[in-house]
């Protein structure tokens, strides 16, 4: 039997399979399209800087950049499809607040120590405590003169359990030590008439979200979240400022599935902080009162596993329960 010939075959097989792997490996990042999840409904801050990203994204890299909404259940369906994607890039999610504090308030199909790959904050987002003008409370300080006066007197509207508005709202209860009632509702718009109809006396929401009633004179507000105040609202003081250790900014945070490569995170990164310094990307951000923050892979990871902690606290000491 003649087994030159079938050795000789055999070789150039195995090695023209081997030059096809190698090409296929060897493709730049990205060579087809791109999903960025987004857990949230179209139109939020989140989802709005995602699609400025992905347009960026896509004229710098010539390739398709698709914006995925997948809502619902606080923003764990989203994530749990990134968390179960393949990790090479193509499927990314675009996350906020929510995904540091679900683990404390849901039983989750997903870790989000083990699960992901950060690639980095994008932007932080401020958000404002607002009254109806029927509330007398002119200031902070008034504000919390007033809840204690009357526990479970004065009521703040949420955009449902475990979401920023309702946590940043816990939170201020706690360290300013009063009580007042927590009304979910399903989202900052479905909260709104009933804060402007004066059916719930106040409202901490995100400040691209409650600013058009603010300019209306609508809702008078008396505090923002963060520890500086935002471009948007230069005389509203911090609530820090009187309630001290007080902060509560929502994120966009850019993930992806765990073992993601550290070249396609690395890229990612870059992609982001060039897409980010765009005239029109940071003037269209700072109008929805937003600071860039462009945080590495690394800055991402432990500035979230910090907030995973700092919520699971404020979660066990007000007694937040899912359905709550």
């Amino acid at each position: 039997m003649h087994t030159g010939p079938i050795r000789t075959f055999l070789c150039l097989v195995t090695c023209a399979l081997c030059l096809g792997y190698g090409t296929a490996v060897a493709q730049p990042y990205p060579s087809r399209p791109i999903r960025i999840v987004v857990p949230f409904p179209p139109g939020g801050a989140s989802d709005v800087t995602a699609r400025m990203l992905a347009d960026k994204f896509a004229s710098s890299w010539g390739a398709n950049v698709v914006v995925d909404n997948r809502t619902g259940a606080s923003g764990i369906i989203g994530t749990d499809i990134v968390a179960k994607a393949t990790p090479d890039g193509y499927t990314l999610g675009f996350l906020a607040l929510s995904f540091a504090i679900n683990p404390s308030i849901h039983k989750l199909p997903y870790d989000a120590n083990k699960d992901f790959t950060y690639v980095t904050i994008v932007a932080s987002n401020p958000l404002a405590l607002v009254v109806n003008p029927n509330v007398p409370a002119k200031s902070v300080k008034e504000l919390i003169d007033l809840a204690r006066a009357k526990p479970d007197g004065l009521s703040f509207a949420s955009s449902g359990t475990g979401t920023s508005p309702h946590m940043s709202a816990e939170l201020f209860k706690l360290l300013a030590g009063v009580r007042i009632l927590h009304v979910p509702y399903k989202g900052s718009t479905a909260a709104h008439p009933d804060l402007l109809g004066g059916r719930v006396s106040m409202m901490i929401d995100p400040v691209a979200a409650i600013l058009p009633h603010i300019k209306a004179g609508r809702v008078r507000p008396l505090g923002v979240t963060s520890k500086k105040r935002s471009a948007e609202l230069p005389d509203v003081p911090p609530i820090a400022d009187t309630v001290p250790g007080y902060e509560s900014t929502s994120w966009v945070l850019i993930l992806g599935p765990a073992e993601l490569p550290a070249a396609v995170s690395g890229r990612l990164h870059k992609e982001t902080l060039r897409a980010l310094a765009f005239p029109d990307v940071r003037e269209r951000l700072g109008r929805m009162g937003s600071d860039i923050v462009g945080s590495n892979p690394k800055e991402a990871r432990a500035f979230v596993m910090s907030r995973l902690d700092k919520w699971a606290k404020t979660v066990n000491a007000a007694g937040i329960k899912s359905g709550q």
